[in-house]
Order: C-alpha cells, then sequence, then structure tokens
C-alpha cells in the first residue's frame, strides 16, 4: 500500500453567519484584488522603478479596480462557459449567472482583464501597457490565493500518483487511488515563483520598458500552467484532447507566443526616461 498524506478536510464555508455562508473561494477573489491593489499602489508610488513619475497616478489605480475585478469576474466565467463546459451551459442558461456553485476560468479571466485594461487606459488616456504591466504584476497574489481556495475545496485535483510520490493525497471527491495535490504545484509555480520573478524584474528595471512585464507574466505563466497540467487531472467534461494534450495547455500556448511578442517589442524599445530628464529634453 502506498504512503500518503490524509487529506485535511477543510470546510469550504469559512465564515457563517445566520443564513449568510462566506467561501473560502470568494474570500480568496477578495483577499487577491485588495492585496494586489496594495502592492500595485507601492510600485505605482516608487520613482526610482519607474525611472521618474509613474505614467499614471495611484487615484487612477484605484478608479480601475472595479473595472479590473468585473473584468475578472465576467471574463473568468464567460471562459469557463466557452472553453471548458458550453454544451451544458447552452441547455441550462441560467446557470451560467450561478457563481457561488463554481467554475472560473484564469484564461477567461485574463481576456477580461485585458479587456478592462484597453478600456480603461482609453478613457482616462493614459498608458495601457503601464497600466497592464503593473495589473500583471500583482497577478500572481490571486493566483496564489485562488490555488489554496481550490485545495481547500477539494477540487481540481491532480493524477493518480505512485509510490515516489510521498506527498500524495487520497482527495475525498477524487477516488480511492492516491493523487498528486495539483493545486498546490500550481500555487507554488503560479503563485510564488512567478511573483518572485515578476517582482525581480521590476526592480531591475522593466517598467521602463511598457508591456515587458505583461509578456513575462504571460509567457512564464503558460510555461508554469502547461508544467502542472502534466500533473493535473483535466476536467471530466472533456478529458484529454488531442494527443494527450489538456484544455489548459491548449489556451497556455498563444499566451506564451503572445507573451514572447510583447517581451520582443518592448525590448526593442528605448527604456523610458525619468521625469527630470524627459523636462529638459521638452526645454
Amino acid at each position: 500500500m502506498l504512503l500518503t498524506i490524509a487529506f485535511p478536510l477543510f470546510d469550504p464555508i469559512a465564515i457563517a453567519i445566520g443564513p449568510i455562508a462566506i467561501r473560502w473561494y470568494a474570500l480568496a477573489y477578495i483577499g487577491g484584488i485588495v492585496l494586489g491593489w496594495m502592492y500595485a499602489r507601492r510600485i505605482i508610488r516608487s520613482e526610482r522603478l519607474w525611472g521618474g513619475k509613474a505614467p499614471f497616478t495611484v487615484l487612477d489605480f484605484d478608479d480601475f479596480i472595479l473595472w479590473v475585478t468585473l473584468g475578472i469576474i465576467l471574463g473568468g466565467r464567460s471562459g469557463y462557459v466557452l472553453f471548458y463546459n458550453l454544451g451544458f451551459f447552452a441547455q441550462h442558461p441560467a446557470e451560467i449567472f450561478k457563481l457561488w456553485t463554481g467554475g472560473m476560468s484564469f484564461h477567461g479571466g485574463f481576456i477580461g482583464c485585458v479587456i478592462a485594461v484597453l478600456l480603461f487606459g482609453w478613457k482616462r488616456k493614459i498608458s495601457v501597457l503601464s497600466l497592464g504591466d503593473v495589473t500583471c504584476a500583482v497577478g500572481p497574489i490571486g493566483l496564489l490565493l485562488g490555488r489554496l481556495a481550490n485545495f481547500i475545496n477539494s477540487e481540481l485535483w491532480g493524477r493518480h500518483a505512485d509510490a515516489s510520490v510521498p506527498w500524495a493525497m487520497v482527495f475525498p471527491n477524487g477516488g480511492p487511488l492516491p493523487r498528486h495535490p495539483s493545486q498546490l504545484y500550481e500555487a507554488g509555480l503560479e503563485g510564488i515563483v512567478l511573483f518572485i520573478l515578476l517582482a525581480l524584474l521590476i526592480k531591475g528595471g522593466a517598467l521602463k520598458r511598457p508591456g515587458f512585464i505583461i509578456g513575462a507574466f504571460a509567457t512564464f505563466y503558460g510555461m508554469a500552467r502547461i508544467t502542472s497540467e502534466f500533473f493535473r487531472e483535466p476536467d471530466p467534461q472533456l478529458g484529454f484532447l488531442w494527443g494527450g494534450l489538456t484544455m489548459g495547455m491548449l489556451l497556455s500556448v498563444p499566451m506564451i507566443l503572445a507573451g514572447l511578442a510583447f517581451i520582443i517589442a518592448a525590448w526593442r524599445r528605448s527604456p523610458r526616461a525619468g521625469h527630470e530628464e524627459e523636462a529638459s529634453q521638452a526645454s
């Protein structure tokens, strides 16, 4: 018999006050947005990171929070409906609006964020590339908390593991065989590792080349997601697709290609000058 770790039985409801129940998944979204907002404000205020004043203000980003929150929710749900379970929702359209039952797609949420950045940047007449850079820089915080919530909910678990994986777990709704805790793999790669990588790039001056952090986020998220998908059980309604690929893998490929294009384009641009230098050039 394989040595396994007993899955800790978490209550998916974090707080219950009478008929009102707040789930860990909802808290993960709220926590990701709030912590990301705080981190973004710190980035925007640091002139050293931008080589001068940021191309938009903290107040601009404060107003943007509502836009990006709607983009995450609407995009994430739409992506899940279109990419992962279109047949079911076509037959039961009322289920689309029941967000509390679960079902969100990162790739859909990412598209929603892109749309929010484009619309807000156009409305405020600010740099959409720099706004996108900050948005992507804080994204791993939400990814980390979201994957931890997946683990708590005992969902999106991994594939069957053999004796070489001593940390394998038997999930209560995943059958009797031990599985990879792939939610934790994703939390580590898409959350912690990606956050550190982007933070180091920002510290090294990446914000002076608008679009570079967007490209780095898309590229390395796509690579991390594809890696994690080798350990994650595919969604039951889809299973494996062409050649053993999963939907998560297929959706990550265009992200990587687009990310590399953003990195190349940003690197070819001249670094953003500080506001003192810009002022002297203008005079």
